[in-house]
């Protein structure tokens, strides 16, 4: 492998997913001895520190090289400003390949800004449906695919989502690939714009979860700051658009929260999006709802990983839960991460009536751990 793999990445999920694929880079090129210029572009989506520094400070990633501050707005003037300030920033690099991470705004248009350039790009996190195109992650991930040349999937059932919209070069079957399966499968000659590349190569999420645990035990105090007692409290996150831009919709589901939690204490680490539209909502938390200041990456884990239950509308929190086998309720109508809703594990709010217990299982999904390995591995057969 050599050349430049120029990373985009704009939200706290995707910080993350790179800490994975970077820390995957690294180990590849002092075990290959390889020139690898990994060059990390933060678009500045999420730019109050609490949700955007603190990741980078406690996941140890570096300074990103180019720092486009594109800041809040609706989603086409964000997603404009991502897409031309990348493209400035791709002139300048001009490299190998791009990833993105994930389904946000700037995904997109990192997306547009490299394939209009001719440049490869890479959707880490890809092939996931909603099946609802209201929601705007819908329409990113959806354009992002079919703007890629190669789509690294994370589960089975999202490569067979891009295997109904048309998606025919799909390694191994749609199965969870091994560093042999690629190796073996891929030739990169073959492998253009017009004819991309499905992988499955699992969730790069996984790979991060399976470090940070244990480091979050060593680090996080959250619950003795908060005076929580595990598995006696729920954890609450909730920011998305569709549920805090619409009154109605976040009125519902503050009345479901206060409904189900009863007086079980709720921690809500409140994004502060959220706190700007909850002010003007009538309706409110009642007292055992406990907003708190939007927490690090090792404290919220701490915190879902100690928690009873978790309330979310956020992807990967559901996957967090589900690995961490803390039941889930998701606070939207439909999810991508169709999964974990098997035994149990997570349950669509419209959908809840009662807490019952999850089954137990014999293995998580979305891969081994080692997604950021397989796909470094998938990089290091196209550059």
């Amino acid at each position: 492998m050599s050349g430049t793999i120029l990373h985009i990445v704009g939200a706290r999920p995707q910080f993350v997913k790179y800490f994975a694929v970077s820390k995957a880079i690294r180990a590849f090129a002092e075990a290959h001895a390889d020139s690898i210029s990994d060059v990390l572009v933060h678009t500045g989506q999420h730019y109050d520190y609490s949700m955007s520094k603190i990741f980078f400070d406690e996941l140890s990633i570096k300074e990103p090289e180019f720092h486009l501050e594109v800041g809040s707005g609706a989603h086409g003037e964000q997603t404009a400003k991502v897409l031309q300030r990348v493209e400035e920033t791709l002139l300048k690099v001009k490299p190998a390949c791009v990833l993105v991470y994930g389904d946000t705004n700037s995904t997109l248009g990192g997306a547009l800004a490299a394939v209009k350039l001719h440049i490869p790009v890479c959707h880490v996190e890809a092939g996931l449906r909603s099946y609802n195109k209201s929601m705007p992650e819908e329409i990113n991930r959806i354009l992002t695919d079919h703007s890629s040349t190669v789509l690294f999937c994370p589960s089975n059932s999202s490569v067979d989502s891009l295997r109904k919209e048309g998606f025919t070069k799909i390694i191994n079957g749609g199965k969870l690939v091994s560093e042999q399966n690629v190796d073996r499968e891929i030739v990169s000659s073959s492998i253009t714009i017009d004819t991309p590349l499905v992988v499955n190569v699992g969730d790069v999420m996984y790979d991060v979860l399976l470090h940070a645990t244990a480091v979050a035990e060593k680090r996080s105090a959250i619950l003795q700051q908060l005076q929580l007692t595990p598995k006696k409290y729920f954890l609450l996150t909730l920011h998305r658009a569709e549920n805090t831009d619409n009154p109605q919709q976040f009125e519902e589901i503050i009345n479901f929260v206060n409904t189900i939690s009863g007086e079980t204490p709720v921690i809500f680490p409140m994004h502060p999006r959220t706190k700007k539209i909850y002010e003007r909502v009538i309706r409110k938390f009642d007292r055992s709802v406990r907003i708190i200041e939007p927490a690090g990456y090792f404290d919220v884990l701490t915190l879902l990983k100690n928690s009873a239950l978790l309330l979310t509308d956020s992807g990967g929190m559901q996957k967090e839960a589900y690995w961490l086998q803390t039941q889930c309720v998701t606070l939207r109508k439909e999810t991508e991460w169709v999964e974990t809703l098997e035994g149990g594990w997570n349950t669509l709010f419209t959908n809840f009536t009662h807490r019952t217990p999850a089954s137990s299982r014999q293995s998580p999904a979305y891969g081994d751990g080692k997604a950021a390995e397989k796909i470094v591995a998938v990089l290091h057969k196209l550059l």
